[in-house]
């Protein structure tokens, strides 16, 4: 026999049984001296017998000495129980193997399987899951290929980058990294002069501008050849980087390239047709996800054009100040059915709406515009009250049969000459199943107006009896009317909203409208909603000092009367 047993006591059948098995098999001593291995496991690390035999194993593989190989055949040793263990045994190895490390009287035998192929498998799977939650797991998708490199290497490559194209067509590095965190500066840096600066035959333009992959081998990447790769700086930094093979991969929609993905080798690794395929079809989804966010961003800035078209800018009668915001939903789609309003009736009141058409799309913003432009006709027509005007535009739904529900509140701000005199305005106001206006008093107190029972939304029963609500306000009062996206989360009771929006409002009373509008929206939305949030506020500043300066000019319809407290 070609193999040998150290101290010849196992008998020639069970040698051979052990020489011919194809799990690896090396046995040690009680002092870590390997005393024999087998020819599966003289195929598996590259060594002989004679290289072996009688050598500490410690010696002959250093890097286990501290890794999850070393610790686990310690263990079983101290414990007398068998180990399990599947790691990464680094150079010259570079493979995964699965040991089960058995303890014997004479010492420990490990029985192994090399399983990088199973192992690396596994792991492509795994990267293409991780690929694709954070791709999912976001609305800004650019954001989110940057972060791709580091998620390719080192399992597809020694470094990569992302290049994404501009609207000019320009070429803009998205991010980069290196297996080697030490060198990703460099990596960055690379990109960044190639994005300034690249020859006609750069890697990174052919595939962009082919929409076909680009293998780029050592030998295109060293000497004068490498000036056909990148130029200047770049060409420089490139050397410094060392690459031993380069593939561009083109990110692709359905009808054009968006970027490119460069995934690149040291000259140690050898290329694994495995991993270009497996970055192909990563490049593939990283292509239709942007794709996807084109599309995406396509469509809410149109939805959103539509709907501010709808929105028109407030008046502004004398000493009233209104301030209007809109703040679309994070999906697209989602856009729609929000609306305000604010206007002047014919004898000078001045009346707000706020209103939410059942539905997310365009179909419901269609039907958002409609009701406006009825509620408007009728409003300014006379001067009509809330509960009235409610019920108005309830008839005209059923009149004009339109499939359209809607939510709605209305308030109108009245003053007679006596409450002028005494520095106070009637508001008189109406719910058609929306939240009620919210009142800030100008001590910072705020009003408990109603419970969230309102009248019936409109457009289920046009012969459903409105009513009215009346409060004074003291000048100086805010008044807020908006959507329940402002104060509705996913998880949580709109009357918990409801407490959030009070305890910030009465905290920002004494800011200027605009600001405590923002800092409403800031504080409760904290980023881009969930559903749109649509706000109109009103202040009554004192009618016995001149319009502040934070109000702006006035501006009101011709045909108002002039203000009875004077400009």
């Amino acid at each position: 026999m070609s193999r040998w047993w150290r101290d010849g006591d196992v008998d020639s059948a069970d040698a051979q049984t052990l020489e011919t098995m194809p799990i690896g098999l090396i046995e040690l001593d009680t002092d870590w001296t390997i005393r024999f291995v087998n020819g599966a496991a003289e195929r598996m690390v590259g060594f002989g017998q004679e290289d072996l035999v009688g050598r500490s194993y410690w010696d002959a593989f250093p890097a286990n000495v501290d890794n999850e190989f070393g610790r686990a055949y310690r263990e079983a040793v101290a414990t007398r129980e068998p180990r399990t263990v599947e790691a990464f045994y680094p150079e010259p190895l570079n493979q995964w193997f699965e040991v089960q490390a058995v303890p014997t009287p004479q010492g420990l035998w490990l029985y192994f399987t090399e399983v990088t192929a199973r192992r690396q498998a596994v792991e492509r799977l795994s990267l293409l899951a991780r690929v694709s939650d954070e791709l999912a797991g976001t609305l800004h998708t650019p954001a989110a290929v940057g972060r791709l490199p580091r998620l390719l290497v080192p399992a597809l490559g020694t470094w990569a980058t992302v290049s994404l194209l501009a609207e000019d067509g320009s070429l803009r590095d998205a991010g980069g990294w290196h297996a080697e965190p030490a060198k990703t500066p460099l990596v960055r840096r690379y990109l960044a002069a190639a994005s300034e600066s690249s020859p006609a035959t750069a890697p990174v333009l052919r595939a962009v501008t082919t929409g076909t992959p680009v293998h780029v081998s050592g030998a295109e990447l060293t000497g004068p050849a490498l000036g056909t790769v990148a130029t200047g700086a770049a060409q420089e930094l490139l050397a410094l980087l060392a690459p031993g093979a380069m593939t561009v991969l083109p990110l692709r929609g359905p009808d054009r390239v968006l970027g490119a993905l460069t995934l690149v080798h040291n000259r140690q690794r050898t290329v694994d047709p495995a991993d270009i395929a497996t970055a192909t079809d990563i490049a593939d989804r990283v292509g239709l996800a942007l794709d996807n966010a084109r599309l995406y961003e396509q469509q809410r800035q149109l939805a959103q054009e539509l709907q501010r078209s709808m929105l028109t800018a407030p008046p502004e009668p004398d000493h009233a100040e209104i301030v209007v915001r809109y703040l679309p939903a994070a999906e697209a789609a989602r856009v729609g059915g929000d609306w305000y309003d604010a206007f002047v009736q014919p004898g000078g009141a001045t009346v707000l709406v706020i209103g939410d058409v059942v539905g997310h799309d365009t179909v419901a913003a269609a039907s958002m515009g409609q009701l406006r432009s009825m509620l408007r006709g009728i409003a300014v027509t006379g001067d009509t009250g809330p509960a009235q005007l409610l019920g108005q535009l309830d008839a005209a739904i059923t009149q004009l049969q339109l499939p359209t529900y809607a939510t709605a509140a209305l308030a109108r701000f009245e003053q007679t000459p006596a409450e002028l005199d005494r520095g106070i305005t009637r508001m008189r106001w109406a719910n058609a199943g929306h939240p009620p206006p919210l009142v800030i008093h100008p001590d910072g107190t705020i009003a408990e107006l109603a419970s969230w029972q309102g009248d019936l939304m409109l457009g289920v029963d046009h012969t459903a009896r409105r009513r009215e609500s009346v409060i004074s306000l003291d000048r100086g009062a805010t008044v807020l009317l908006y959507t329940d996206g402002l104060i509705e989360r996913r998880g949580s009771f709109l009357d918990e909203g409801m407490d959030r929006l009070r305890a910030a409002a009465a905290e920002l009373a004494g800011r200027p409208l605009d600001e405590l509008c923002d800092e409403l929206i800031d504080r409760l939305v904290q980023g881009t909603p969930e559903d749109d949030v649509a706000l109109v506020a009103i202040r009554l500043h004192r009618q016995n000092r001149p319009r502040p300066a934070e109000a702006g000019p006035s501006s009101a319809p011709p045909t108002v009367p002039p203000d009875p407290a004077g400009g």
